[in-house]
């Protein structure tokens, strides 16, 4: 089996702290037509260079029954701003419209296979995956970006037609892994096209 989870593969389950005090799972997202999982994190320069992008695809989508979970996996050992205060902390100033959760474990990271910090899966109603990568082709500076691939996902699903680009690679920093230096990469990871 592939490291990252193959297109029409089931939502593996979470039950995760979330910013907000509360665990959540995807039960928390159950009345969602469209579920938005993505890796995320406080500091990597991918990430906050494209959370506007990403916070106007959210509200774009949300009267659709569209609903995006972040999840922050990155080890706190290899990168001590990536704890749980400073993601409280974080949505406290950034006020986002997606839950944010924490991985202290990474287990979820591994059953997603995620890459990259922001690395997005789409799943339908269904919970099977119908996309999975970047979200635009410029997260770092978003002022360059001529394609944004999560919007036209979205735009698809919501208009009930197939996805016609279902496979990017994620561009961003690597998950930061527990016990390993900043670049470290788990052996069968690999890019997705």
């Amino acid at each position: 089996m592939p490291f990252t989870l193959p297109l029409g593969a089931k939502a593996p389950h979470f039950d995760l702290p979330g910013t907000d005090g509360t665990n959540h799972s995807l039960d928390s997202v159950a009345d969602a037509k469209v579920v938005v999982i993505f890796f995320t994190c406080n500091h990597c320069p991918y990430v906050t260079g494209s959370d506007e992008v990403t916070r106007a695809t959210a509200q774009k989508y949300a009267s659709a029954g569209v609903r995006f979970v972040g999840i922050n996996s990155n080890s706190a050992h290899v990168y001590p701003e990536d704890d749980f205060a400073g993601m409280q902390r974080r949505m406290e100033q950034q006020r986002f419209p997606w839950l944010y959760l924490r991985d202290e474990s990474q287990e979820v990271a591994r059953a997603y296979g995620a890459l990259r910090t922001p690395h997005f899966f789409v799943f339908d109603a269904e919970r099977a995956l119908v996309y999975t990568g970047r979200g635009v082709d410029k997260p770092r500076d978003t002022t360059q970006m001529t394609v944004n691939d999560l919007d036209r996902t979205l735009g698809e699903l919501t208009m009930g037609k197939t996805v016609s680009v279902p496979l990017t690679n994620p561009i961003g920093c690597n998950v930061k892994w527990s016990g390993h230096d900043n670049h470290w990469m788990p052996a069968d990871a690999c890019d997705l096209v």
